[in-house]
């Protein structure tokens, strides 16, 4: 078995910072969990920060979690640098799958994702809890501001703004209670920002 564990890239709780490219601050393997995030492993494009959970049936030396990096990579022993960015984790898994022949019998590859990092939406203004959400599922507005803690006292719910690109887009979350102008209750995309005045 390849001794080349101290290639590989265990899952931060945080981004790390000063890590050379490829390499990680411990030597340790990756930390193996079960758990993962419910996407279309078919149509989910993977970013950086996002936390892979590669499974190699048989090849524990393989197997376990990957972070992209920022430069869209992971780092896998006996292959090196494989592009994780920009794929889909079907597509990912076909292509390691490849790769692996070369030194496994019929290697069965599996890619889940297992955290979110490279998309993310923000709350900010008059809400209980404002800050920074991962958009692991497709979120409407009223639902990711019912995830927010709720308005505070003064908040305006008629005048909500989701900050996209140049044009502000406005959303009046009173209206969306009565059943109206149900067309404003958008899908949020990766960066927006919902102000609540």
């Amino acid at each position: 078995a390849p001794a080349l564990a101290q290639n590989r890239e265990p899952a931060p709780t945080a981004p790390t910072g000063s890590a050379a490219p490829g390499r990680s601050d411990s030597s340790s393997a990756p930390l193996k969990s079960d758990s993962s995030v419910a996407v279309d492993p078919k149509t989910y494009v993977i970013g950086a920060q996002d936390v892979l959970s590669i499974k190699v049936w048989r090849e524990q030396d393989f197997t376990g979690l990957y972070t992209v990096r920022p430069d869209g990579k992971i780092t896998i022993p006996l292959i090196g640098d494989v592009q994780a960015s920009g794929l889909t984790p079907e597509r990912l898994g076909e292509q390691l799958k490849q790769a692996l022949t070369n030194y496994i019998n019929s290697p069965d590859v599996s890619v889940g994702l297992q955290t979110v990092g490279s998309k993310k939406f923000y709350i900010t203004g008059e809400v209980n809890r404002p800050g920074e959400y991962i958009l692991a599922i497709p979120t409407r507005v009223f639902d990711a501001l019912s995830n927010s803690g709720g308005f505070r006292d003064f908040a305006n719910k008629k005048k909500i703004i989701i900050i996209r690109g140049a044009d502000p887009l406005k959303f009046n979350y009173q209206d969306i209670l009565k059943g109206k102008n149900l067309e404003q209750n958008i899908y949020l995309e990766n960066g927006d920002t919902v102000v609540v005045p």
